[in-house]
């Protein structure tokens, strides 16, 4: 009997094996795949349910690609979708065989009782198509992985990009219906009337610019320009020190041509008003260095939080921007600046292109994060073109179109402003104004998407390399001397205030600063 029971245990049919035995498989849904398919063809404005979901590639079998491109194609002319008209796209793509043809596409429609179903049966075809996109670049990052030539810090960069790459792609935001946008715009408006001077953003601590903007404001990208020597970096320098010292609210800069020190040293100055030849080399008076220990303390705690890192990556800003919020609580980015940034070391036709794509991505970044991003940026030679006459203050003011890629630099900012100094031109007085321009910048709003365009003076003290508010006391001694003004300003030689002008101009026809 026993030996019975072992013969058949011996004979019986052997255990099925599963799919994870046999192999792995992508995932994908062939079947849904064909159902979304017919549904589209069934039904004459299925289509527009769910254009936001698919794309030719998100389909696994070729066959149902070259069905929904011809059913995109379609609906980009604005041309009826079914059976026959589809056949008839695929015939003039030349794709009809490639699709099955009309045998096949008849059973697709045949399959299909309604388009009940259309958008669940897409979000799972579109879901499993980011699982294959992850596979993809998963497998292309191990296999670099075990290419010991590879720079690791670059491969994680790039392993950075391509899942951000594929979560832009998936991440889809659903219609909102206007009842909690207007409860969220009414809540933003009670605590901007709380604020002093109505200022819902972050404050720059320019009185006159912050009652234009009402504070930098959440998910802006603000573009800040100037002409070399004009004091870009001085300016969000007394900008970042107004924000975190005065307004206790943290604060990142991304210095990409000043190392941690030197910015630091810049700050000093700035807060201390001490020439920054003397911090350099210590040679400071007793009272001098009393005043330094005195006022340094307001610097001590500041949650201001600086990087240094050389050729920045648009992603890896992406990544530090996120761990920065999520970990400090910082409420503001700044870039020194944007035309230094790289995209990951990617190939692209031209600058303009690669500018094009960081720009974009900064925009991006501060709608992520929800928090304003300032970006500084150059200006092309243009302005130094224009009529420089003593009397001529208009000539000399920056504008849109001196933007270095200004295509798409002025296309993602919601915000672009250049700051701009008539003494730089030897322009010492307004003939229309009567006005002494001495030790005065502007910052000139020359977009704003969301309020007013305005211009704004600002006292600039070029020893400590400092902006600060025209009414704010000042020495007006320094400038007494017209003659003098060039030798009372602080200019940091930038990389690209070294270029020879052979070499600029090249740049500026080329639009390819590096």
């Amino acid at each position: 009997m026993a030996t019975t029971n072992n013969r058949k245990r011996t004979t019986s049919t052997p255990p099925k094996v599963g799919a994870n035995e046999m192999g792995k498989l992508p995932p994908q849904a062939p079947e849904l795949e064909e159902s979304v398919l017919g549904a589209l063809m069934i039904e004459k404005d299925a289509y527009a349910s769910i254009a936001d979901l698919l794309r030719p590639e998100s389909f696994y079998v070729d066959s149902n690609a070259c069905i929904f491109e011809a059913i995109r194609a379609l609906a980009a002319k604005d041309a009826p979708i079914d059976m026959l008209s589809v056949v008839e796209q695929l015939k003039a793509q030349g794709n009809l065989e490639k699709a099955g043809g009309v045998v096949r596409l008849s059973e697709l429609t045949r399959r299909v009782a309604s388009a009940a179903h259309l958008r669940y049966h897409a979000q799972i075809v579109a879901q499993k198509a980011t699982a294959r996109d992850l596979i993809s670049v998963a497998c292309k990052i191990e296999e670099k992985g075990y290419d010991e030539t590879q720079d690791v810090d670059v491969l994680l960069h790039e392993a950075e990009g391509g899942i951000f790459e594929i979560s832009q792609r998936a991440q889809k935001r659903d219609v909102t219906q206007i009842d909690p946008v207007i409860e969220e715009a009414f809540e933003r408006m009670r605590k901007a009337a709380k604020n002093e001077g109505n200022i819902s953003g972050v404050p720059s601590g320019i009185t006159e610019l912050d009652k234009i903007t009402s504070g930098w404001q959440k998910s802006d990208l603000i573009i800040i320009a100037a002409r070399p020597a004009m004091g870009k970096t001085a300016f969000v320098l007394s900008m970042a020190k107004n924000i975190a010292v005065n307004f206790k609210r943290p604060v990142a800069m991304f210095s990409l041509e000043m190392s941690n020190v030197q910015l630091v040293n810049r700050l000093i100055m700035n807060v201390c008003e001490i020439e920054g030849d003397k911090i350099k080399n210590g040679r400071l008076s007793q009272q001098e260095w009393n005043k330094m220990e005195s006022k340094i303390r307001d610097l001590m705690g500041a949650p201001i939080y600086i990087d240094d890192t050389p050729g920045l990556s648009i992603f890896e800003l992406q990544s530090k921007a996120r761990k920065l919020v999520r970990e400090k609580g910082v409420e503001l980015i700044i870039i020194d600046y944007l035309q230094l940034m790289n995209a990951n070391g990617a190939s692209f036709g031209s600058r303009e292109q690669e500018v094009s794509i960081i720009s974009r991505r900064l925009k991006w970044i501060a709608k992520e994060l929800d928090i304003p991003v300032i970006a500084l940026s150059q200006l092309n030679r243009n302005v130094e073109k224009r009529d420089s006459s003593n009397s001529n203050v208009e000539g000399k003011k920056p504008q849109l179109s001196d933007l270095r890629e200004s295509g798409a630099i002025e296309q993602d900012a919601d915000m672009v402003c250049f700051i701009h100094r008539p003494e730089y031109y030897r322009i010492f007085n307004d003939d229309k104004t009567g006005k002494d321009l001495r030790g005065l910048g502007q910052i000139i709003v020359a977009k704003h998407r969301n309020g007013a365009t305005d211009e704004v003076w600002m006292r600039f003290i070029g020893k400590y390399a400092k902006f600060q508010n025209e009414s704010d006391d000042f020495d007006q001694s320094i400038y007494d001397n017209p003659a003098d003004v060039q030798a009372t300003s602080t200019t940091f030689q930038s990389r690209m205030n070294t270029l020879s002008e052979a070499d600029g101009a090249k740049l500026d026809d080329d639009i390819t600063p590096f």
